[in-house]
C-alpha cells in the first residue's frame, strides 16, 4: 500500500502545511469551521478531533434521539481494498452518537453486492455491534418510500429508505475513492445507497441525479472517511495495490463542500467532477474552499 503525503494530495487550494488548528478565510460568526481537515493519525483519533473542532457531537445529537449513520458497505472485500468506508471510523463515529445520549444508532445501506456478505466482510457489522449501533437491511423496496424532489432537473421523485425519513438525525459517512461511472465516490454518491431505484440515475444523467438528490436530502453531518483511498479501478476496486494511505478525514455539513475538498485531496479541482459544479450551481452547497473557515489539524 503507497503512501501519499497530504500536503501535495490537497493541493494549494486546501494544503495544510505544517500547522494546527488553523483556520482559512475568517472565522464563522459562531467561531465553528465550515469544515474541518484533519491528517496523521488513526480513524478514530481522526473523528475525535475533527468532531470536536465542530463544535462536539452534541451540537448535532441530543438525548434520546435516533440517529442514522450512512457509511458505505457496498461490495463485499475486506477494509484493506478501501471500497468500503473504513469500520473503525463507522465505530467511532456511532460512540460519539451514544455517547451524546442517542436513543438508537442504525447503520445500513443498499448493497450493490449481497447484503449479509458485505456487511460482514467489509468489517462494518462487527464494528456496529462492538459500538452498541443496530444494523438494518436496505436490499427490500418495502423499506422504501416515495418521496418529491423538487429542486430536481432530472431527478422529480426518488424512493428513499424509510430509517432516514424517520430519523431525527443522519450522518452520512463516506469513503472517498474513484468511480468509473461519477470519476469520484464522496458524500453526494453516497446518498445513492438510500434509495432504491439508482438504475434510473444511471440511464437519466448520473451526475444530474446526483445534484438534484442533494438538493433534497442534506446531511446534518458529513463525514469523509480518506484514511485508505482507491485511486483506481473504482468503485468495487481490484487489490490493495489500487490504495493509498493518506490517514485523513474532512468534516462538514455542507456535503459539496466536503466534496468539492475530497477531490482537491484526491488530486483533481472540484469543477472537473461534473455533480460538484451542478450542485454548486444550483445552490445545494458551497464549492468556493477559498471563502469558507477551513479547520486545518495536522496530529
Amino acid at each position: 500500500m503507497q503512501r501519499r503525503t497530504f500536503l501535495k494530495a490537497l493541493g494549494a487550494g486546501l494544503a495544510l502545511g505544517d500547522s494546527t488548528n488553523r483556520l482559512y478565510a475568517g472565522e464563522t460568526t459562531a467561531g465553528v469551521p465550515d469544515l474541518v481537515a484533519v491528517k496523521n493519525g488513526d480513524p478514530e483519533v481522526l473523528f475525535d478531533r475533527g468532531i470536536a473542532a465542530l463544535g462536539g457531537m452534541e451540537r448535532f445529537v441530543k438525548k434520546g434521539q435516533t440517529v442514522v449513520v450512512k457509511p458505505n458497505i457496498g461490495w463485499n472485500v475486506s477494509p484493506e481494498r478501501a471500497a468500503n468506508t473504513n469500520p473503525r471510523l463507522v465505530r467511532r463515529v456511532i460512540e460519539h452518537c451514544l455517547q451524546a445520549g442517542a436513543r438508537q444508532v442504525y447503520v445500513f445501506d443498499h448493497t450493490c453486492d449481497a447484503w449479509r456478505d458485505s456487511y460482514r466482510t467489509s468489517g462494518v457489522e462487527q464494528a456496529v455491534k462492538e459500538a452498541g449501533g443496530k444494523l438494518a437491511p436496505g436490499n427490500s423496496e418495502g423499506y422504501f418510500q416515495t418521496v418529491a424532489v423538487a429542486q430536481g432537473r432530472r431527478l422529480r421523485e426518488v424512493k428513499e429508505h424509510e430509517l432516514v425519513l424517520q430519523s431525527d438525525v443522519f450522518i452520512n459517512v463516506p469513503v472517498l475513492k474513484n468511480h468509473g461511472g461519477a470519476r469520484l465516490t464522496v458524500a453526494m454518491k453516497n446518498l445513492m445507497g438510500i434509495v432504491w431505484d439508482r438504475g434510473e440515475w444511471h440511464a437519466n444523467n448520473l451526475h444530474q441525479c446526483i445534484a438534484d438528490f442533494a438538493s433534497y436530502r442534506k446531511p446534518d453531518l458529513n463525514v469523509v472517511d480518506a484514511y485508505n483511498v482507491m485511486m483506481r479501478h473504482g468503485p468495487r476496486g481490484v487489490s490493495a495495490a489500487d490504495v493509498v494511505n493518506m490517514q485523513a478525514q474532512l468534516l462538514s455539513t455542507d456535503l459539496v463542500a466536503a466534496d468539492a475538498a475530497a477531490a482537491k485531496l484526491f488530486g483533481v479541482e472540484p469543477d472537473t467532477v461534473e455533480y460538484i459544479r451542478l450542485a454548486g450551481e444550483m445552490g445545494v452547497g458551497r464549492r468556493d474552499l477559498e471563502n469558507l473557515a477551513i479547520q486545518r489539524i495536522v496530529l
